[in-house]
Parts: C-alpha cells; sequence; structure tokens
C-alpha cells in the first residue's frame, strides 16, 4: 500500500501512536529572512499556481522554490529529492513514493540520513496528507536506524504550497503543529524549515 493511502485514524490504530495535536510546537522558532528572489518568484507565481489551481502547478510554483531556497540557505549541506521511492517495510506498508525528502547531507545522488519528509496535500486538503506525512516519517525513523543513526525527533510537514502545517514524531507520538502557516509568512516557514533540518526544533 503506498503512503498516500494512510490516514490519520489509520496510521493511528496500525502503529498504535499517540497523537497530539494541541500544541504550538513551533511559533518560538526566529523568522529566516529569505532571499529577494523568492520574495519576487513568490509574488509572481503563488497567484498563478492557485489560479491554475492543480497539485502539480503548486509543487513547481511554490513548494520547489521553497525548498530551493532552502537548500542555498543551508550552504548544499542538504540535499533534496523529489518523488522518490521510500521502501522501507512492505508488509506494513511502508513503501511508496514520497513528495519531497530532505536529508542532511550534501549526498545528492543516492538518499543519506537522517531525513526530513513534506507532503504535498491532495486536493488543497492538510489534513488529508497528515496520516500520509506520519507514516513517511515513521519510515524515515527505520531508515535512519538502518543508516545506524539513532535520531529522537523526526520531522515532516504537509503542505497545499499556499498553506504549511509542520509535524514532528517522538517515541511513537505524532505531534501535529497546532497552527497553519500561510506562505505569505514566507520567514517563518523558512526559520521552521532551518530549525528542522538541522534538528534543532
Amino acid at each position: 500500500m503506498p503512503y498516500s493511502n494512510f490516514t490519520l485514524k489509520k496510521v493511528k490504530e496500525e502503529f498504535k501512536l499517540e497523537v497530539v495535536e494541541n500544541r504550538d510546537l513551533f511559533s518560538d522558532i526566529e523568522e529566516v529572512e529569505v532571499s529577494d528572489y523568492l520574495k519576487t518568484t513568490l509574488n509572481y507565481n503563488v497567484p498563478l499556481a492557485l489560479a491554475i489551481s492543480t497539485e502539480k502547478a503548486r509543487s513547481e510554483l511554490i513548494i520547489s522554490n521553497v525548498l530551493l531556497e532552502l537548500k542555498k540557505r543551508l550552504n548544499d549541506v542538504i540535499s533534496l529529492f523529489s518523488g522518490i521511492n521510500l521502501d522501507i517495510d512492505k508488509d506494513r506498508d511502508l513503501n511508496g513514493f514520497c513528495d519531497y525528502i530532505i536529508s542532511k547531507s550534501s549526498e545528492q545522488f543516492y538518499i543519506s540520513s537522517p531525513i526530513v519528509v513534506i507532503v504535498e496535500a491532495k486536493n488543497e486538503q492538510l489534513t488529508a496528507g497528515l496520516g500520509q506525512c506520519i507514516a513517511e516519517m515513521i519510515a524515515s525513523v527505520i531508515f535512519n536506524e538502518r543508516e545506524g543513526n539513532i535520531i529522537d525527533i523526526t520531522y515532516g510537514a504537509v503542505t497545499t504550497g499556499n498553506t504549511w502545517k509542520f509535524l514532528k514524531y517522538e517515541h511513537n507520538t505524532a505531534y501535529i503543529d497546532k497552527p497553519e502557516y500561510h506562505i505569505a509568512t514566507i520567514n517563518k516557514i523558512m526559520g521552521i524549515l532551518v530549525k528542522m533540518v538541522l534538528q534543532e526544533a
């Protein structure tokens, strides 16, 4: 079963998780000023992507540009993957394609660890992507362990491009950040992404 088949209810039952939804996880994180290039790009691209109103348009015109800015901001010490297969455990249905994976490694030819997963919300519904994101975060924990990296906290995000919601997974508990962040607050979104990738959130 692909990750996209996991709903929040299904992933909670399947992996016996505790899900915490009422915490403000990242509001204290400082903003990171994005480049004038990204600001100009988003000013032009966001209205276009929303007018086209397809997942492909939001992915190509908004999400990819935000993640490329993140890669540049961190001086290419991370690698970025899009639409890549992450088959971890088919018996537990942890297999399929991930929308985006960020690895804290400069190696771009293969996935290294630790990894952060970002899920593009289907039909502009953030809640519909939460189960998929948590399933991919669980797969990331297993991947990291196999690579010899025991990471206490794994991070993820669900986004429509226009709106972002962040998650963390720790000790069989999935925390879903209470607030959502709009692309107009791109400096805040970038600050959270930076801290997630650096494992400092």
